[in-house]
């Protein structure tokens, strides 16, 4: 009787170890994506999701509405993964906050432009006229960066051109009044401001036509958005997303010419 008892246990013992260690199978491929409004959560869901979940994970996406919550909540372990930012918002946010992630590899990425539904054309700026942009340090600083490469303003050439503000603004023809606001904000602005520096994403979560934009940002390197995960997950999940990115099949969603993601910027380099 005894000994059937203690066959007994170690069966069931044996059970529950088996069905503890489904259920942590199961939480290993559940992965959470994080993403800001915009066109980078279709991206996820398009074109990098059906390549993850062919090897074995279970998606769900998460959306925010800033640029703070997503990079804190990857660190925290709340989410897994976050497309939303570019290379240079990343390595700031990481380094001020001491946070133990990385980026993992680029995507095509949707320029900044300057956008209007006042005027048409610069010539028809006036002296004292309202320029939104964005108020978070690496964004600010690109901003201006935009309105001085479309002849708008003048910046100080001795400041480092990721920490510039509107005070290092050293000539400004139009006298424009530059207010800095939160960048999901800049597109809504625009129906009280003469322009607004939108940032790819929210421009499309609006509804703005790329193409109308007065002028758009030639981005370079550290201003295309990547993928970021903790650096603990570099060898797994990192590598599985490596793949994906270059599989076939997420170049044929990428390269549609019918869909929107063909008219974004394309990197010519990786990370990995």
């Amino acid at each position: 009787m005894f000994k059937k008892l203690i066959t007994s246990t170690i069966a069931i013992f044996s059970v529950m170890l088996l069905l503890t260690g489904c259920d942590d199978a199961k939480k290993e491929n559940q992965i959470t994506v994080g993403v800001a409004a915009g066109p980078y959560g279709d991206m996820f869901k398009q074109a990098i999701a059906p390549g993850l979940e062919k090897k074995g994970y279970k998606i769900e996406i998460r959306e925010f509405s800033d640029y703070v919550q997503p990079n804190l909540a990857l660190a925290n372990k709340d989410i897994d993964i976050n497309l939303f930012q570019h290379l240079s918002y990343l390595e700031n946010f990481k380094q001020a906050r001491n946070l133990d992630i990385l980026a993992v590899g680029f995507v095509p990425t949707a320029g900044a432009g300057i956008f209007s539904n006042k005027i048409t054309d610069f010539s028809q700026l006036k002296k004292g006229d309202q320029v939104t942009i964005s108020n978070d340090v690496t964004n600010e600083a690109r901003a201006l960066r935009i309105l001085q490469s479309a002849g708008l303003i003048k910046l100080d050439p001795a400041v480092d051109k990721n920490n510039l503000t509107p005070k290092n603004i050293i000539e400004n023809p139009y006298e424009l009044e530059i207010v800095p606001i939160e960048a999901p904000q800049t597109p809504r602005s625009l129906d009280n401001v003469v322009l607004s520096v939108v940032n790819g994403n929210y421009a499309i979560g609006a509804g703005l036509d790329l193409s109308k934009a007065l002028y758009t940002e030639i981005l370079d390197k550290d201003h295309k958005n990547v993928i970021a995960i903790r650096t603990e997950s570099k060898d797994t999940l990192g590598k599985d997303i490596i793949d994906v990115l270059k599989s076939d099949e997420y170049l044929q969603v990428i390269e549609d010419k019918n869909g929107i993601f063909y008219t974004f910027q394309k990197p010519d380099y990786q990370l990995f």
